[in-house]
C-alpha cells in the first residue's frame, strides 16, 4: 500500500479552476473556490466585474433584435448587459446581500432600498474588494472554445482557448474544472410572429433599449408585461404618443391597472395576429394599430457558444440539460458545472450555495450520486414540471423558498432567513398592488426592523 502524506492529498484535491464570468454567481464561486484551497483563474469579456450590472450606454454596434450577426466571434454579441439607464431593483437592498456581506446604504452613495443599478453594480465591486478577487480576474478576456481534453477517461480535463479583446493574442490553457457564470440576461428570446421579418419599420428587443428619448412622438407597441415590460412601458409613455401593451393575459394586476387608468395614452392588447407591411399591428382580437417602433420586452434564452460539450450538455427552448440541481451535468461531473441558471428567486444566497457545493465537490469535502442517479432525478424533475404545466422554456424558473431550502442543505449552508423571505413577499404584493409607487412607499417597517437586527446585518466583524 501507498502512504499519501497529508500535503500531497491536500494538492491532489486541489483543481486548477477556470470561472466563466465575474458577475454575481462568477465572484461568489471564485471566493468559495479559493476557500477551498483551488487554484482560480476568471475570465471576464469586460473591463470590470459586475457581469450584468456593469452597465453598457452604447449600444450602436449591436444589432436592435440582438441577434447574432455573421462573423461574430462564436456567436457573441458586442452587448452584455441589458440594463437600461433608469433600472431600480425590484426587490429591497435588504435581501440581496451575500450571507456574511450584508448590501448596505451607504453615505454619498445611492441610500434607497430600492436603489438603481449602479449601486448594486458598486456592491459587487465592494465584495470584490473586500475578499481580493480582483487578482483572479483576467479582465477584456473572451473565452472562445471549452471543450474536453482528449486524453483519459477517468480524469476529465479541459482546454479552455481564450482571445484578449485590446491586444488580440491568444491563449490555451488546461484546467482541471470549469464553472460557467455567464448569466441569462444577455441573449434576446424574441416571439415567432407573423410578417416580423418583413416588417419595415424600427424593431428592437429591450436588450439594446437605455433611454426613453428616440421614442419621443412615436406610436410605440411593447411586447410583453414583465417587469422590464412594465417598467419601460411606463417610461415610454411620458414621452411617447401613445403605448400600445401586448400581453399574453389580459388578466393583468391590480397596480398595471391603476397605471393604465392613470395614463390616457397607455393601451393593453392582447398578443399580436401579425405585421403588416404598411406598418399596422394586428392583435389576436381583431383591433390593430399603425406603429412606428415595436419593443419586444420578451425575455432571454440561455447560450453557451464556447462550450464543446458533444451534445452532452444542450439547450432546448430554454431546457438547460440534463443538469443535476441546475448545476452539474451527470456525464460531465464534477469537472463541468454552472452557477447562476435558476431564476425566480433571491439570487446572490442561492448562487452563494451552488459555489459552495461546486467548490467542495471538487475537492472532495463532498459527493454527487452516481451519473445514472443523477440522471434519474433530472428527468423526475423534468415530470414533476410537466405534470405542473410548466413549459419547458421556464424549467429553471425556481419560485420556491423550500427549494432553496433543500438546495442549501448540500452543503450545510443555511436556509434562506424568514425575514429575506417575508420582505421578497412584502415587495412583491406591495408591486402587485401599486406597481408605480412600491419601490418607494412600502409599509414593511416590523420586518425591516426584524431584518435589519439579524446576524446577517449585527455581526459584521464577525
Amino acid at each position: 500500500m501507498v502512504s499519501v502524506t497529508s500535503s500531497e492529498a491536500s494538492r491532489s484535491r486541489s483543481k486548477k479552476v477556470c470561472v466563466i464570468g465575474a458577475g454575481p454567481s462568477g465572484l461568489v464561486s471564485a471566493r468559495e473556490l479559493r476557500k477551498e484551497g483551488h487554484k482560480v483563474v476568471v475570465m471576464e469579456q469586460n473591463d470590470d466585474v459586475g457581469g450584468q450590472w456593469l452597465y453598457q450606454p452604447n449600444v450602436d454596434e449591436e444589432d436592435p433584435l440582438g441577434r447574432i450577426r455573421n462573423g461574430s466571434i462564436n456567436g457573441s454579441l458586442k452587448v452584455h448587459s441589458s440594463i437600461y439607464s433608469s433600472l431600480r431593483l425590484t426587490s429591497p437592498r435588504e435581501i440581496m446581500g451575500y450571507s456574511d456581506f450584508p448590501f448596505l446604504a451607504k453615505k454619498g452613495r445611492d441610500m434607497r432600498r430600492f436603489p438603481g443599478h449602479k449601486e448594486l453594480w458598486l456592491y459587487l465591486r465592494d465584495f470584490s474588494e473586500a475578499f481580493g478577487l480582483r487578482e483572479m480576474i483576467r479582465f477584456n478576456v473572451r473565452v472562445e472554445f471549452v471543450r474536453e481534453e482528449e486524453e483519459g477517461e477517468d480524469v476529465k480535463r479541459w482546454i479552455v482557448r481564450s482571445r484578449e479583446k485590446l491586444s488580440g493574442k491568444v491563449m490555451e490553457e488546461i484546467f482541471d474544472a470549469i464553472v460557467v457564470a455567464t448569466g441569462h440576461y444577455s441573449h434576446p428570446r424574441l416571439p415567432s410572429i407573423k410578417g416580423m421579418d418583413s416588417w419595415k419599420r424600427k424593431q428592437i428587443h429591450s436588450h439594446v433599449y437605455r433611454v426613453p428619448d428616440p421614442f419621443r412622438n412615436e406610436v410605440v407597441v411593447v411586447v410583453g408585461n414583465s417587469m422590464s415590460g412594465q417598467d419601460i412601458s411606463m417610461e415610454l409613455v411620458e414621452v411617447a404618443t401613445e403605448v400600445h401593451l401586448s400581453a399574453k393575459s389580459l388578466d393583468i394586476s391590480c397596480g398595471l391597472s391603476k397605471v393604465i387608468s392613470k395614463h390616457p395614452n397607455l393601451l393593453l392588447h392582447p398578443q399580436i395576429e401579425s405585421l403588416e407591411e404598411d406598418g399596422r399591428v394586428i392583435f389576436v382580437d381583431g383591433s390593430w394599430v399603425v406603429a412606428d417602433t415595436i419593443l419586444y420586452c420578451t425575455g432571454y434564452s440561455y447560450k453557451f457558444p464556447f462550450l464543446e460539450s458533444k451534445g452532452r450538455i444542450e439547450v432546448d427552448d430554454d431546457r438547460v440539460g440534463p443538469l443535476f440541481e441546475h448545476t452539474f451535468p451527470p456525464s460531465l461531473s464534477p469537472s463541468l458545472s454552472f452557477v447562476g441558471i435558476p431564476r425566480k428567486l433571491i439570487g446572490f444566497p442561492f448562487f452563494e450555495a451552488q459555489a459552495k457545493w461546486i467548490a467542495q465537490v471538487l475537492s472532495g469535502k463532498s459527493s454527487l450520486p452516481s451519473s445514472d442517479q443523477m440522471l434519474q432525478s433530472v428527468a423526475d424533475f423534468y415530470r414533476s414540471r410537466d405534470l405542473a404545466g410548466v413549459p419547458k422554456h421556464n424549467t429553471h424558473d425556481i419560485a420556491d423558498f423550500t427549494y432553496c431550502d433543500k438546495y442549501a442543505d448540500y452543503v450545510g449552508f443555511p436556509h434562506l432567513e424568514e425575514w429575506r423571505k417575508l420582505l421578497c413577499l412584502s415587495a412583491l404584493n406591495n408591486s402587485q398592488e401599486n406597481l408605480e409607487t412600491y419601490r418607494d412607499s412600502w409599509d414593511d417597517h416590523e420586518l425591516l426592523q426584524e431584518a435589519l437586527q439579524s446576524s446577517h446585518f449585527t455581526n459584521l466583524n464577525s
